[in-house]
């Protein structure tokens, strides 16, 4: 029997970044072009409803802006995964169906969410705060995961597209607990993966900078928190129930009473029909809540300018904002290192030497250009702050 191979979009390198304008080669020249972008009038291209009643930007960051947190990127300078180029991440239909799916996910998992727990907001989170204090930003979609978002700047409006780390949801009656607590249910049923995650957290191996560690342990970081060990024995890995599910077990679509049940440590048995938990993130092959889409689309439509930054755009529920942005007329500024999706499309037709473009394009890092950006510019005297 032939297996279906499942290919991950976009693992191809991106073309070259277009620089816009060319000052925005070096950071003084972009820090300058973006408070430009940030202060400048209203585009006279921009369509849609109630146009020019918003001179505030909407961003859309993505896995790039967390680096400086300690966790790790997808792509490196030319959109290739750096971190490691066979990475093959479990499909949500894998999830959903196979036990030995579950298994794998949850025992990656397991030995990754220490990393993601103790990640802190960086400098670039901060100047988002700041930016939105002094009102020029209106709210932020987030393709990221790992709620820095939120602590960062919980007044903000943060929309975050693809779910987060920090719970997780049943698949059949939809209640959702706490990440950290789950995690002591895992140890409490698999004591010695917890003996061996003790061991690779004290050796700073799950650490994202050191590589070598890794390297010589047999395993790699990726950047939703999963783990791959080699040759790890993961069909040995248990994980619980979802306990509302456990005490009231729901009705299946076909109208029966779903079964859940449990072997002797607690652990979810294989002969259970429902009370399944999945992280509260959206999988490969999983569809976005349409609400949570249709938020991200008013989003855009409320804000005068979209800024992205740290994202190749390579996943379509990002890049087709932005092109919802781009034929709305949007002046729309990116702030990523290598290139991002359909860049020519966006910014072919410009010159480099324009200064007067609706456009800002520079290949930096955001933490080397946004703080300056956020401490420079005044308090937007155009949007009433509370």
């Amino acid at each position: 029997m032939t297996k279906t191979s499942i290919r991950i979009p976009f693992t191809a390198p991106l073309p070259p970044p277009i620089i816009v304008p060319h000052a925005a080669r070096t950071v003084q020249g972009a820090i300058e072009a973006l408070a430009s972008f940030f202060t400048s009038p209203t585009s006279p291209e921009l369509r849609g409803v109630d146009v020019g009643g918003n001179s505030q930007t909407v961003l859309l960051t993505g896995a790039g802006i967390s680096v400086a947190s300690g966790l790790s990127d997808y792509r490196g300078d030319h959109g290739t995964y750096r971190r490691n180029q066979s990475y093959r991440p479990i499909y949500y239909h894998e999830f959903t169906r196979r036990h030995e799916s579950r298994k794998r996910y949850w025992a990656r998992s397991f030995v990754g969410w220490p990393g993601h727990a103790k990640a802190r907001p960086n400098s670039t989170h901060q100047a988002i705060r700041d930016l939105g204090n002094k009102g020029y930003i209106s709210s932020v979609i987030t393709q990221n995961v790992d709620s820095l978002h939120s602590h960062a700047h919980p007044g903000l409006n943060t929309l975050e597209l693809h779910g987060y780390l920090r719970a997780v949801v049943c698949i059949h009656c939809r209640s959702q607990f706490s990440r950290d607590e789950f995690q002591a249910s895992l140890r409490a049923l698999n004591p010695a993966w917890s003996d061996f995650l003790d061991r690779m957290v004290e050796s700073g191996a799950l650490d994202t900078d050191k590589t070598d560690e890794q390297q010589r342990r047999g395993f790699k970081l990726n950047a939703d928190g999963d783990v791959d060990l080699a040759e790890a024995p993961y069909s040995t890995f248990r994980y619980p129930p979802c306990p509302t599910c456990l005490q009231h077990p729901p009705t299946l679509r076909d109208g029966t009473l779903a079964r859940v049940e449990v072997e002797s440590d607690g652990a979810w048995a294989p002969t259970s029909t429902a009370g399944v938990l999945k992280p509260a993130v959206v999988m490969f092959g999983e569809n976005i809540d349409p609400t949570v889409k249709l938020a991200g689309e008013e989003a855009i439509d409320e804000a005068g300018r979209l800024l992205v930054l740290g994202s190749t755009l390579a996943t379509y529920s990002a890049w087709r904002l932005v092109e919802r942005a781009y034929k709305r007329g949007m002046p729309i500024g990116i702030i990523n290192v290598g290139g991002v999706r359909n860049e020519a499309l966006l910014l072919g037709h410009t010159t480099q030497d324009d200064s007067t473009s609706r456009f800002v394009r520079c290949s930096l890092r955001s933490e080397e250009v946004l703080p300056s950006v956020a401490s420079d510019l005044p308090r937007n005297v155009h949007v009433h702050v509370s």
